[in-house]
């Protein structure tokens, strides 16, 4: 990033949002008070809060500040009075995709960093688990999703189409990723079938010239799903596309056993958008019980992005803390479970108190 963050339009959204995003608030604050920042924070409408006030998913309003701002951070969307409704023409989700269109958020980028103390929590046994730390980029306004579809009858298509831009925009990120990283890169596509894949690797061997640090690798998507279990550790940067990415991102969600623990951030030509994996959880809504260490480690995400290196560590740092001192919500911590606003309120004081990483064992 080139400018510093100083504006930051924040979207509770539905369900749990409100809750966790109040939670990264606090501790913005406290990375605040710490390193004397100023950061302008607004709180706007989207998702189905939205709809019941303006009946509008996006309103104006919410759209026109996320386009002038530095940063948006977002809760979650979704409800069920809207999923569950088949005849609904006015939905949630609808605001999320319109903000990622008119963004210009075209690359999705989720790391997935495991917690040691955590490692216990996985389907997979421990010592697969060792050393994994990846960062997925998935391509996230073109392909399968977004080509022209028909259906007549029993028959049914969905055309798959990318432009060579659209690749090579997400593809420049990735590149830049790995060589801040371990220099490695690896491309998960179809190329023994797809035309579109086929495009990929030709602009993927076109681009890598130009960043001889980094080693590209490529893997067919059905070998890469099962190499994600096998192997996951091997993976330093993913590049792919969009359904191949929902695909394999989802997969290595679940390798540290919580939804609950994983950011993730939007990218393209506006300001980027920074959210948790997981959904609005409305069942859990109100009650103070959701996980906020996914919204605050968007936030980590965020700070990073704009170069705030030592306040980003703090936040990592606080976090490590929590889950190594087990004071966690719920999903994590069964045996004695603290509220969502008690795990914030944890994260935030490690920070005022000069906590930091490497008391906590944490790799950065």
């Amino acid at each position: 990033m080139k400018h510093a963050l100083s504006n930051i339009a924040v979207l509770e959204g539905d369900g749990i949002g409100p809750e966790v995003v109040k939670q990264a608030l606090i501790v913005l604050d406290r990375i605040g008070q710490k390193y004397h920042h100023k950061f302008n924070v607004k709180k706007l409408m989207i998702g189905a809060s939205a709809i019941d006030a303006t009946g509008n998913p996006l309103p104006d309003e919410t759209l026109k500040h996320c386009k002038e701002v530095d940063a948006v951070l977002l809760g979650a969307i979704g409800d069920p009075k809207y999923d569950n409704d088949p005849n609904a023409k006015v939905r949630p989700e609808q605001g999320l995709l319109k903000i990622r269109k008119e963004l210009g958020l075209f690359a999705n980028v989720r790391p997935v960093k495991l917690f040691k103390s955590l490692n216990y929590l996985s389907v997979l046994k421990e010592e697969v688990l060792q050393g994994v730390d990846m960062v997925i980029f998935r391509e996230l306004t073109g392909g399968i999703y977004f080509g022209e579809k028909n259906r007549e009858g029993d028959v049914a298509s969905d055309l798959c189409k990318y432009e060579a831009y659209e690749i090579d925009r997400i593809a420049r990120l990735a590149f830049v990723e790995a060589g801040k990283r371990q220099g490695k890169l690896c491309l998960i596509d179809k190329a023994n079938v797809l035309d579109t894949s086929r495009l990929w690797r030709d602009r993927i061997n076109k681009l890598k010239v130009e960043y001889p640090d980094v080693e590209v690798d490529y893997l067919f998507i059905d070998n890469a799903a099962m190499q994600m279990i096998l192997n996951p550790a091997q993976f330093d940067v993913i590049l792919t596309s969009n359904m191949f990415g929902d695909i394999i991102s989802d997969e290595a969600s679940v390798l540290g056993g919580s939804l609950g623990m994983l950011p993730s951030s939007s990218a393209g030509a506006g300001a980027r958008l920074y959210e948790p994996v997981h959904g609005s959880y409305p069942q859990a809504a109100g009650q103070d019980i959701a996980n906020p260490i996914a919204t605050i480690l968007s936030l980590e995400m965020m700070l990073r992005d704009f170069d705030m290196i030592e306040e980003a560590d703090d936040v990592l740092a606080g976090v490590t803390y929590c889950i190594d001192h087990e004071l966690l919500t719920a999903d994590i911590n069964k045996k004695e479970p603290l509220k969502c606003s008690e795990v914030g309120g944890h994260i935030a004081n490690a920070i005022l108190e000069d906590k930091v990483a490497s008391d906590f064992g944490v790799i950065i």
